[in-house]
Parts: C-alpha cells; structure tokens; sequence
C-alpha cells in the first residue's frame, strides 16, 4: 500500500493524491483503502510518513568535516537523480498543504529545524579548520545554506533542462567558494 501511495505522489503531487488514485495504483477498492484512511488528512500525513522514512533511509554522501561535509549535505537535497527529483517533487507538494494545516505546519517546521541543526555541524567545523572566516555567523549561514539548496531545488523541476545535475553541482560549488571568500 506505501508503494502504491508513493508512486501517486511522485506521478501527480499530493493534489492529486486521493484515496481512489491510490486504490486504482493498487487495483483495489476505494473502500478498502478507507479502513487504512479514513480521510485525505489522514492518507495525507501516511504519505509524509513514506517520505520522511525514504529520506532518513536515503544513502549520504561521505566528506571530511568542515565545507567538504556541508557540500555532501546539499548534495543529498538536490534533485540530481530520478530518485532525488521524485523525493524532491513529493516534499514541495506537500508545502501547500503544511501551510494549511496548523498540525502539518508543525510537523514540516520541526522537520526544517531538524534539517538546518544536522547543517549546523558542518559549518562550525568550516569556522574551526579556517575554511570560512572566524567572524562568521553559524546561524545565519546555516540558514543561506538551507536556502540556496532549496531556491535551487524549485529551479531544477521547474526548469529541469536548464539546471541538470552538473549545473546544480556547479552553482553550489559557485555558492560555497562565496561564502569562504
């Protein structure tokens, strides 16, 4: 059933995400679904479920500490794969929905917090081995870091031809030289 789930998502976003796509994935009955579902909240919040669990399984670049290690970092968000772009397409579908709701609006702002903290390792060991200036505000740069990645990610699907994979790889390294300079 997560299966079927999943491929909906990343075929139609989760405005198309209904409990009859998902039966119809599964060659299944609507009304089966509904003992699993009761509602589209609560297909909705199964569906975040799948993407954080794919997202926490995902396989991690490996780097030494410091900017080598925050690169990895945003090289795991970027949609550089058909994984990657599906996963990344999934997360963005959900953003309209997470503003909506004041329970999704939790979850998916615990979910940043999260995300920026597992950053923030990474950019204090850059201050400690002199790859970014002493002066540098971790926060703050935590926070550009966590941005540019994601006004990157919306660039690549929006414009896939025009940001393919090598192109994302360039611009963040373009990015990271920026921020030693």
């Amino acid at each position: 059933m997560s299966e079927a789930v999943w491929r909906v998502l990343a075929e139609r976003g989760f405005g198309g995400l209904t409990l009859r796509a998902v039966a119809a994935e599964m060659d299944a009955s609507t009304g089966l679904l509904t003992h699993y579902f009761p509602s589209k909240k609560a297909l909705v919040s199964h569906a975040l479920d799948i993407a954080e669990e794919r997202t926490a399984a995902r396989a991690r670049r490996a780097a030494a500490p410091g900017l080598a290690a925050l690169r990895a970092a945003l090289l795991d968000v970027l949609p550089l794969t058909p994984d990657a772009t599906a996963m990344n397409r999934v997360w963005v579908g959900s953003w309209d929905g997470s503003l909506g709701d004041p329970e999704l609006f939790t979850r998916e702002t615990a979910r940043y917090e999260g995300w920026r903290a597992r950053l923030r390792p990474h950019v204090e060991a850059a201050v400690d081995r002199g790859e970014l200036p002493p002066e540098t505000d971790i926060d703050d740069t935590v926070a550009t870091a966590a941005a540019f990645a994601h006004g990157l990610v919306l660039q690549a699907l929006f414009d896939p031809a025009a940001f393919p994979p090598s192109r994302q790889t360039a611009l963040l390294d373009r990015f990271l030289r920026g921020l030693a300079a």
